[in-house]
């Protein structure tokens, strides 16, 4: 069993930076696989990231490849993703997701964190 809580959204301008960070309970927390998901007003929610629980990989949607950075600490149990040159249309409520990485569905889900960026 893993909980998630999610922390670290707000407001902020268009260029700017935001880190979100997801804590994580549980005792096989390092087994897991660990993503970020957004779902902005009036559409589905779709992938951002993910990393494998070794560290050892990570894949980000084509819309945030090299403005978002995702990384954990498994030690700590987080995952954090480091946003940079954030665009309006960034703005959603962030999610966290973990899976065990032989599942293809993310099955533990945090209750999201808001993201609003202003032009």
């Amino acid at each position: 069993q893993v909980q998630l809580v999610e922390s670290g959204g707000g407001l902020v301008q268009a260029g700017d930076s935001l880190t979100l960070l997801c804590a994580a309970s549980g005792r096989t927390f390092s087994t897991y696989t660990m993503g970020w998901f957004r779902q902005a007003p009036g559409k589905e929610r779709e992938f951002v990231a993910a990393i494998s629980w070794n560290v050892g990989s990570t894949s980000y949607a084509d819309s945030v490849k090299d403005r978002f950075f995702i990384s954990r600490e498994n030690a700590k149990k987080t995952v954090t993703l480091q946003m940079n040159s954030l665009k309006p249309e960034d703005t959603a409520v962030y999610y966290c997701a973990a899976k065990l990485s032989v599942l293809k569905l993310y099955n533990y889900w945090g209750q999201g964190t808001q993201v609003t960026v202003s032009s």
